[in-house]
């Protein structure tokens, strides 16, 4: 690994993870991830923006003495969370008399998390610019993208924007361009399910709070640098304002087999019907690939066995991630299988608060499935058709 030049006077100096596999306890990292971090050289001041995960801090010190660099004298900090601030005080170490800029919001973070002294901070203001000599930084308020605090820098001269994780995709590349448009697109979208679509409509406010900006290259905190914006501005578009598809997506466990006949079931009806189904069993499948599936989706079916009169532990937890994202679904729907009761349905209702749905009539049924339990999926699959349709 090494530092790369971007452009005169700017630098990529981050570290690439390509080992990561798990994000935040939570989040599966399949391709790895890049901590980014540019450096900019000004005529008269140079400015770091962003450092690393604390676990590569020697990797971005050893990129700033690769290029010589004696003296920082901006940190620019537009987020404070640790996979990008969390070598700050391993930098202050090493230059100590750089000044951390940020908001006054992710200030309060920084000493919160790091316990930065507040005297070694300089706080800016929404479209506030900062010369370095021959090169101006312009901050620009992000905030919810995806931290409260979060802002972006504008790079004048450059046309260039340092957009943090707006527009991120967890993914290591020796490439420090996009040159696979169809990995960047998956990687970044699975960032985008996982990460930024339970702000989308703060989201679509900071999309359009860009438009006045001339933007030429985004150099993101996670994955490689767009040289041609276009392409991630535009699925962003389509992933924020589009209205979902023709899509359903069914979630579901099942232990001795009931509930698995009535997904096939389930499935064929919708698929006959001209509906798209994603099917994911909550046993085994990639979480990210769910929360991907319901970027896009109308409708998502839950189907749970029932366990201690609820729903299956990994159906609450399909519940849970789809209540927390805040998918542009407009209907749900929950299917399963009982024996002596349930209340399956109650409580998986009361764990989705946050969808704007409609809920169709649950298909819960006892034991195996009989005749009538089929035609109760097909009329279904006829009511999920019909609500597709309709424009």
């Amino acid at each position: 690994m090494a530092s790369a030049l971007i452009r005169p006077g700017v630098f990529a100096v981050g570290a690439k993870d390509w080992d990561r596999r798990l994000f935040d306890s939570l989040i599966p990292l399949p391709d790895g991830t890049s901590y980014n971090s540019y450096l900019i050289r000004g005529s008269q001041k140079t400015a770091l923006l962003d450092t690393v995960d604390p676990a590569m801090e020697n990797v971005l010190l050893e990129h700033l003495q690769e290029l010589g660099v004696g003296n920082i004298d901006y940190i620019v900090a537009h987020h404070a969370e640790q996979d990008h601030s969390g070598a700050i005080p391993a930098v202050l170490k090493r230059y100590p008399m750089a000044k951390i800029v940020t908001n006054p919001k992710c200030k309060g973070f920084l000493i919160d998390l790091l316990r930065v002294p507040a005297e070694q901070f300089v706080e800016v203001q929404d479209g506030e610019a900062l010369s370095l000599g021959d090169r101006t930084l312009k901050f620009i308020y992000t905030p919810f993208v995806h931290w409260p605090e979060t802002m972006v820098t504008y790079l004048v001269e450059e046309k260039m924007l340092f957009s943090c994780d707006f527009f991120g995709a967890h993914l290591a590349t020796s490439d420090l361009y996009v040159t696979d448009e169809g990995h960047i697109q998956e990687s970044a979208k699975r960032y985008y399910a996982e990460i930024m679509m339970p702000f989308h409509t703060n989201i679509e406010k900071n999309l359009q709070k860009l438009q006045g900006y001339d933007i030429q290259i985004i150099a993101p905190s996670h994955g490689p640098i767009y040289n041609h914006p276009e392409f991630i501005l535009k699925l962003y578009h389509s992933w924020v304002f589009d209205e979902p598809k023709n899509i359903a997506v069914i979630a579901y466990t099942s232990m001795h087999g009931s509930t698995q006949l009535m997904v096939n079931h389930l499935n064929e009806a919708l698929e006959k019907r001209g509906v798209e189904v994603k099917q994911f069993n909550l046993a085994d499948s990639d979480i990210g690939k769910l929360a991907m599936a319901l970027v896009d989706a109308s409708t998502i079916i839950i189907g749970t066995p029932t366990v201690l009169a609820g729903p299956h532990p990994s159906a609450v937890y399909a519940a849970v991630l789809a209540n927390a994202l805040r998918p542009k679904l407009k209907n749900a729907a929950i299917i399963g299988s009982y024996l002596w009761g349930t209340r399956a349905v109650e409580v998986l209702k009361s764990l989705v608060p946050n969808l704007n749905v409609t809920l169709l009539d649950p298909v819960m049924i006892k034991g195996k499935p009989k005749e009538e339990d089929y035609a109760a999926l097909e009329k279904l699959a006829e009511e999920i058709a019909g609500k597709h349709a309709v424009k």
